[in-house]
């Protein structure tokens, strides 16, 4: 049973509203996410098997203060609305699979020079009895 959930979370800037769709989509069981309200401070979230409280919870530690607004089943009309809007959107979507993994830069070849000297200043020598 797919649910509905609307959180109402105080995010002041930018950087917060990223934070806490990032924070959500990473959920186990969330399908969608979204902003909702006039100043954009709801999140709606749909999927299945959400724990609201918990989620509300992880929300007010991350983000900050966190209000659990309504938790409701998702109505099959609405879904289907949905379906044929998002074909003809062209909208990118923003997944957020794992928000602690940060992009590595590929390693760049490093060049490595050998002194004239050899290491430490002396020439290793081939002919001693120790080697």
């Amino acid at each position: 049973m797919k649910q509905k959930i609307v959180i109402k979370v105080e995010m002041t800037c930018d950087k917060c509203r990223s934070k806490a769709m990032a924070l959500v989509a990473a959920t186990v069981g969330v399908d969608s996410v979204a902003l909702a309200g006039d100043s954009k401070d709801q999140v709606v979230v749909v999927g299945d098997g959400v724990d609201s409280v918990k989620l509300t919870s992880t929300l007010r530690k991350k983000v900050g203060h966190a209000l659990l607004m309504q938790v409701g089943e998702v109505k099959k009309e609405e879904e289907e609305k949905k379906k044929p809007a998002q074909a003809a959107a062209a909208t990118p979507v923003v997944e957020y699979a794992y928000p602690w993994h940060y992009y590595q830069y590929p390693s760049h070849a490093v060049p490595v020079y050998e002194h004239p000297a050899g290491a430490y200043g002396y020439q290793h020598r081939l002919d001693t009895w120790w080697m």
